[in-house]
């Protein structure tokens, strides 16, 4: 078993504060709860960024680092690359689903992954923010030892596998 608590935050560049402030804050209903400059590193390399952080309900975060003098590549990402996914439920996901659709954001969805179903949306910095809610009668699709066991068949079985 592990110590570890629970997630208290996750960080991602963003390439404009407010931007990203209106998508998290105005869209999703994250509050911006704590936004600080940082103007030299640990090392005392002079520096200017912006850190802020919008809450979930659970008091985990999402954070996001504007460094405007340092050059970041930022790139659409594929739904099964990098992706933030939050748990809500049923209500919600469909109404945001409408909501994205109708501020016109990149918004796909309503995908059935078997235990839960998810949405997508494109914040402004190409993130692929999901927003996911359970399905009741599969909600014990999260099992350390079915994981285990999922995980040993596709490494036998992915091409270049130690078949032995």
């Amino acid at each position: 078993m592990t110590d570890i608590q629970k997630l208290h935050h996750s960080a991602y560049r963003c390439r404009d504060s407010e931007a990203t402030r209106a998508f998290y804050e105005d869209f999703l209903g994250l509050h911006l709860v704590n936004a600080f400059e940082i103007s030299a590193t640990k090392s005392g390399r002079e520096t200017r960024v912006l850190h802020s952080f919008f809450a979930m309900a659970d008091g985990s975060c999402l954070a996001f680092f504007e460094v405007p003098d340092q050059p970041f590549e930022f790139k659409d990402q594929h739904d099964f690359d990098l992706h933030i996914a939050l748990e809500v439920d049923y209500p919600t996901l469909e109404s945001m689903l409408e909501k994205g659709r109708t501020q016109g954001i990149d918004t796909r969805g309503i995908s059935d992954h078997g235990f839960i179903h998810s949405i997508y949306f494109r914040d402004p910095n190409g993130y692929v923010v999901e927003l996911t809610a359970q399905v009741e009668e599969r909600s014990g699709a999260l099992e350390p030892g079915a994981a285990r066991d999922a995980l040993d068949a596709w490494q036998r079985s992915k091409p270049g596998a130690n078949l032995q």
